[in-house]
């Protein structure tokens, strides 16, 4: 338990910013599903449409500080390959 008057301010404030943290990563995740769905179904057209939704997840999560730089940038090189890989079949 918080101490003093500012440790307990502070501890408040975390679980605040928890539930956004939370909130923001479970968007991240369901995002990268749907596409990933999208891509194993073999849906070209689906897989490029929900791809920019993806990526703004990831942006989001990335400004946040929800994940880090070099995640952020393969989950969205990974994604982007695997659209990729469906739409050339």
């Amino acid at each position: 338990m918080p101490i003093t008057r500012g440790a307990r301010k502070a501890h408040e404030a975390s679980l605040r910013k928890r539930v956004f943290n939370i909130r923001r990563k479970s968007v991240l995740l369901d995002a990268t599903k749907g596409v990933k769905k999208l891509v194993s179904a073999g849906d070209a057209a689906g897989a490029r449409a929900a791809l920019p939704a993806a990526q703004k997840a990831i942006d989001k999560a990335l400004k946040r500080g929800i994940i880090k730089p070099n995640t952020a940038s393969r989950k969205i090189a990974r994604l982007a390959a695997a659209a990729k890989k469906v739409v050339a079949k």
